[in-house]
């Protein structure tokens, strides 16, 4: 006993005297940190200005979810002797975005995420084929990215269209709301809205009963009293139209769709891509620990998280997950585990999310919710499938087109 008192009694003394103890525990030898490079490409876009000037999107769009997911890599990484670094690159032109990371990855980084029209989309994943290089596409919800025009090298964040308008038409079939009055834009997105809306009205009981175009000729929105024209506008525009329970806009360009709630001839909701929407993520979400991760992407960009920043996040997250399941820096090795059955990540949704094997494409919840509040969650109660839910959003294993 006394000898084990004295051996006690140095290990103090020599605690207090800040020496290290050489002599009863050898200290591990530190750990070198391994980098693991992400490349954020930012294609400069032009596009209208939005109705509301609450929606004109921030500067980092996208960029600060990067950021955010970059230090949880990190957070994670330091014990794993992982270091996660981020880069980011902006034009408007798509050669110079091209030229680009293809020096980018000539010197070692390996994984990349795209906030990029989808041609080129499809121009980075061809030129970087064969090389250890693995695309994340966070912002283009274009159907063919995921179907026919599928690449190996392309995993997809972003929701497609079809996920958005399956889980929508979910609830509206949930709501008994099964008559839709479909109302689409002229502008190349609005009438890939509107396809997918017809594709998940016949998936799940859906009737569009009538559909018109509309074209916005601008110029209301800043002129002299502008409201009544347009209060005038809508009633006629929406007059006479076969018996329907809700409006469904085809609109992504935003150029007219957030005039229709409150205008229209029949008092009826307002749904699609205004109004009623489905959405990746919602800034007032807080089940599922959501209020902590809210708060911290707040603490670190100044705003509230949008769409695009979750996408981002869950890109970079990925990697960092995937880095830390298999405790290597490898790009092999992450990107073969990111494809496999093992992979999930995350995602503040309740349920974990993984992705695809036949086209790339991350299963997940997709939110419904009005501009202030998430309404609902989709897959919704009854729609069932025979593997998983969330594969009753979006294209599924046998409607598939892709063939990596």
């Amino acid at each position: 006993m006394l000898r084990l008192a004295a051996i006690f009694l140095v290990f103090g003394v020599m605690l207090l005297a800040g020496e290290p103890i050489k002599a009863l525990a050898q200290s591990a030898p530190p750990t070198e940190a391994r980098t693991i490079g992400v490349l954020f490409i930012r294609e400069i876009q032009d596009r209208p200005l939005p109705l509301s000037l609450l929606d004109i999107p921030p500067p980092d769009d996208g960029i600060a979810g990067a950021r955010l997911a970059l230090a949880d890599n990190n957070n994670t990484g330091r014990f794993l002797g992982q270091e996660f670094r981020l880069d980011v690159i902006e034009s408007a032109k798509a050669d110079e975005l091209l030229a680009e990371a293809e020096s980018r990855v000539a010197t070692g980084q390996h994984f990349l995420v795209l906030d990029v029209r989808p041609q080129t989309v499809l121009r980075l994943a061809d030129a970087l084929k064969g090389k250890d290089v693995l695309l994340f596409n966070a912002g283009a919800p274009d159907e063919n990215l995921r179907e026919e025009d599928c690449r190996a090298n392309v995993l997809h964040t972003s929701p497609s269209r079809a996920m958005l308008a399956d889980a929508l038409a979910q609830y509206l079939v949930w709501k008994q709301w099964r008559r839709w009055f479909l109302v689409r834009g002229t502008q190349p997105e609005d009438q890939a809205f509107a396809e997918a809306v017809r594709r998940a009205a016949k998936r799940f009981g859906g009737r569009i009963v009538e559909e018109r175009a509309f074209s916005d000729e601008g110029g209301s929105r800043r002129a002299d009293g502008g409201h009544e024209q347009i209060q005038l506008q809508i009633p006629v525009f929406t007059q006479n139209a076969a018996a329907h329970d809700v409006v469904v806009l085809a609109d992504e360009a935003g150029l007219f769709g957030e005039y229709f709630p409150f205008r229209t001839w029949e008092a009826r909701p307002v749904v699609g891509t205004q109004g009623l929407t489905a959405t990746s993520w919602h800034p007032a979400l807080e089940q599922w620990g959501a209020t902590q991760f809210q708060n911290r992407f707040r603490r670190s960009a100044n705003r509230t998280m949008r769409p695009l920043d979750y996408d981002a996040w869950l890109a970079v997250r990925s990697i960092g997950e995937a880095a830390a399941r298999r405790r290597s820096t490898a790009f092999a090795e992450i990107a073969a585990y990111l494809r496999s059955a093992e992979f999930d990540v995350a995602g503040f949704k309740g349920q974990k999310l993984t992705f695809r094997d036949w086209n790339g494409q991350l299963r997940e919840p997709i939110l419904i919710a009005t501009p202030k509040i998430p309404v609902s969650v989709s897959p919704q109660p009854g729609f069932l499938h025979q593997f998983s839910t969330l594969d009753t959003l979006g294209l599924d294993r046998p409607e598939t087109k892709c063939r990596l």
